[in-house]
C-alpha cells in the first residue's frame, strides 16, 4: 500500500483541477494531482470552450492559449445563433465586430482533446505531482486535515487541504459538503457525435434551439473540426420528472420530425453512441467550503442556468482555489472560518452572471415573450447590437431581468 503525503491535493484533473494545480505552480506551490481516470478520456459535455475560458487560459498563461490554438483539434466560433420556438433565427456575434483573421472569441474542442491538453500543461510544472487510474472514494477527517483513499484500498493521501474538483457527481461535495441533488437546481443532459450534419456555419456559431416541447430546455448543434458536430438537448431536472421525458428517446425524435432539423440531419450520421449526463446548476448560493477542504467547478455546482457552460466556471474557480490555498498555507490557517473567503471570491466573480441567467432561464419558459424579442431584434439594428454586447457586458445583460426593457418591445 502507497502512503503519500502532500500539502494540498487536488481531486479531479478536469478543467478546474487542472487550472488550480497551474496556478498554484505559478504561485510557488505545489500539490498532488489525482484523478480516477487515464487520460485522454472521454468527458460528455457540449464541448464549447466560451470567452471565459479563453480570458482565463490569457491569465494563466498566453502561450496556453497559443498552443490550444495550434495544436489542438478545435474550431473557432464567432457567435451563437438563437432559435425561437417560432423558428425565427437570432444571429448574435459574441462581439461586435467580426475579424476571421484574429484569435476567435470563443473555441469548440472535444473534451477528450481539451482536458488531455490542459493536464499536460499542468504536468509541466515540475510542483505538479500526478497520480491518474486512481479513484478516490474514501475521507477521512484527521488531525491535520484528512486521509483519503482510494477504492481498492492500495493507496492513502494525507493532506492538509483537499480541493475537490471531481466533478457532476464528486463523492466529497456530495459526503463532507453537504451538498445534494435538487431537481430545480439540476440539469439533464443528452449528447451524441453526428457527422454530415447539413447547413454549417461559415463561422461557426453554435445553435441554440428553444423547441416548444424542451422549454425551458433547448436542443443545441456545435460544429466540430473535420465536419462533426456535438448535437443533444437539456431541460431542467424538475421538469423532466414532471413531464416523465425520455431524454434518449426525444434526441432522435427530435431530429427526425422536427420541421427544420430533419432536413439538416437527413444525411447526417450518429458515431457513437448517445450519452447522458448531469449538470449541477448554480441557480443557488451555497457553501463550497469547509475545515480543510474547497469545492471547485461543477463539484461546487457553478454551471451557468441557462447556456449549460460549466467549464469557464470551473477554470475561475480552479483560479480562486489556488488563491485561497496559497493564502492558508502562509497563514497556517485551514478553519472553515477562513475558508469562507474563497466562497466570498466565487461568487463576487460569478453571482452577478448565474443569477441573471437563472432569469434567462425563467424568461424562455414564456415562447410568446421569447419570440417576440427575436421578432423585434430582426427588425431592429440597434436591438441586435445590443444584446451582442450583452455577450461582453454584464451591466448591459442586466437589462434583460427588468421589466421596462420587455414594455418598451411592446409599444415599439
Amino acid at each position: 500500500m502507497a502512503i503519500l503525503q502532500t500539502d494540498i491535493c487536488i481531486i479531479g484533473a478536469g478543467p478546474g483541477g487542472a487550472t488550480a494545480a497551474i496556478q498554484l505552480a505559478k504561485l510557488g506551490y505545489g500539490c498532488l494531482l489525482v484523478d480516477k481516470a487515464v487520460f485522454p478520456r472521454d468527458k460528455i459535455c457540449g464541448d464549447a470552450l466560451s470567452g471565459k475560458v479563453v480570458e482565463t487560459l490569457r491569465k494563466l498563461d498566453g502561450g496556453v492559449l497559443q498552443r490550444l490554438h495550434g495544436d489542438v483539434p478545435q474550431v473557432g466560433s464567432w457567435g451563437v445563433n438563437f432559435v425561437a420556438p417560432n423558428g425565427k433565427v437570432l444571429r448574435v456575434p459574441f462581439k461586435r465586430q467580426i475579424d476571421t483573421q484574429a484569435m476567435p472569441p470563443g473555441y469548440i474542442s472535444k473534451r477528450m482533446d481539451f482536458d488531455h491538453f490542459l493536464l499536460q500543461e499542468a504536468l509541466k510544472y515540475p510542483q505538479v505531482q500526478w497520480l491518474g487510474n486512481t479513484a478516490i472514494e474514501q475521507f477521512e477527517r484527521v488531525g491535520e486535515g484528512y486521509r483519503l483513499s482510494s477504492k481498492d484500498g492500495n493507496t492513502v493521501i494525507n493532506a492538509r487541504l483537499v480541493l475537490a474538483a471531481d466533478g457532476a457527481q464528486s463523492q466529497f461535495a456530495r459526503q463532507i459538503g453537504g451538498i445534494n441533488m435538487e431537481r430545480a437546481h439540476y440539469c439533464a443532459g443528452i449528447r451524441a457525435y453526428y457527422t454530415g450534419v447539413q447547413g454549417r456555419d461559415a463561422q461557426n456559431f453554435i445553435e441554440l434551439h428553444f423547441i416548444k416541447d424542451l422549454l425551458p430546455g433547448y436542443f443545441w448543434i456545435f460544429p466540430l473540426p473535420n465536419g462533426a458536430a456535438n448535437v443533444g438537448l437539456g431541460m431542467r431536472s424538475d421538469f423532466v420528472a414532471k413531464k416523465k421525458l425520455n431524454l434518449s428517446a426525444m434526441l432522435p425524435q427530435l431530429i427526425a420530425s422536427h420541421p427544420i432539423l430533419k432536413e439538416r440531419f437527413q444525411q447526417a450520421t450518429l458515431e457513437g453512441p448517445i450519452k447522458g449526463f448531469g449538470l449541477p446548476l448554480g441557480s443557488k448560493k451555497r457553501r463550497i467550503s469547509g475545515d480543510h477542504y474547497l469545492l471547485l467547478g461543477d463539484a461546487a455546482s457553478l454551471i451557468d442556468p441557462f447556456t449549460g457552460e460549466g467549464i469557464g466556471n470551473a477554470m475561475v474557480s480552479g483560479v480562486l482555489a489556488a488563491q485561497q490555498a496559497a493564502q492558508c498555507l502562509d497563514a497556517n490557517r485551514f478553519d472553515a472560518a477562513h475558508m469562507l473567503h474563497y466562497d466570498k471570491a466565487v461568487y463576487n466573480k460569478l453571482w452577478s452572471e448565474l443569477s441573471l441567467s437563472r432569469r434567462m432561464q425563467q424568461l424562455v419558459q414564456v415562447p410568446w415573450l421569447f419570440n417576440l424579442v427575436v421578432n423585434k431584434a430582426l427588425r431592429n439594428k440597434t436591438l441586435q447590437e445590443t444584446i451582442s454586447c450583452m455577450f461582453e457586458d454584464l451591466d448591459m445583460r442586466a437589462r434583460l431581468k427588468k421589466p421596462s426593457f420587455y414594455v418598451n418591445l411592446l409599444i415599439d
